[in-house]
């Protein structure tokens, strides 16, 4: 496995090299967030290829250029990351025409949790822990908080979906936050 020191230059390497990738991420996220609150149609499927896109670029810039310089594995990840972008993009043009409201509970609450942990808690905490804002992990350019925020949305928006889908959709970014727990675990055994 590589030292947490090579994990994290490849991070700030990549953070640096995409500049301003994060604000556009952000900006992203805010904007998925946003849809999560209309209802209809067009804002389902621009909030999905939102998603989509998010996926996509961190599954290309992150796992594929970087991280699999480092990691081996990266290389499936970026191969699964294409793939949730692709079913998100999938449910995007093929969605009903009508989309029900989802009524307030317990997943719709978790769901809103989830998308702003993942688009503000993910990036304060690293910065309270101690990482340079090089280092800090942004929805829509690194992998965990673009999970969370993807689960979330799922989670709270309308009822987009068959039950079904919201778990098949769920797959790819629970694994990935698996994943990510795993390599930190990992290294600060190291």
């Amino acid at each position: 496995m590589f030292s947490p020191a090579t994990y994290w230059r490849m991070v700030a390497n990549y953070h640096q090299a995409t500049w301003p990738a994060q604000v556009v991420g952000l900006v992203g996220g805010v904007a998925a967030l946003w849809l999560t609150t209309l209802r209809g149609a067009g804002a389902a499927r621009v909030q999905a290829l939102l998603l989509a896109v998010a996926w996509l670029w961190v599954g290309w810039a992150f796992h594929w250029q970087r991280y699999s310089t480092i990691n081996w594995a990266a290389t499936y990840f970026a191969l699964a990351f294409a793939a949730q972008a692709l079913m998100l993009a999938a449910l995007a043009f093929t969605r009903r025409a009508e989309v029900a409201a989802a009524g307030p509970g317990a997943s719709q609450t978790a769901g809103w949790l989830l998308a702003v942990s993942g688009l503000v808690g993910y990036p304060l905490i690293g910065a309270w822990a101690g990482q340079p804002w090089s280092h800090v992990e942004i929805f829509g350019v690194s992998p965990e908080p673009t999970a969370l925020v993807s689960l979330g949305v799922l989670l709270a928006g309308p009822q987009q979906t068959p039950r079904w889908g919201r778990w098949v959709l769920a797959v790819i970014p629970t694994l990935s936050l698996l994943a990510g727990a795993a390599t930190l675990l990992a290294m600060a055994r190291l």
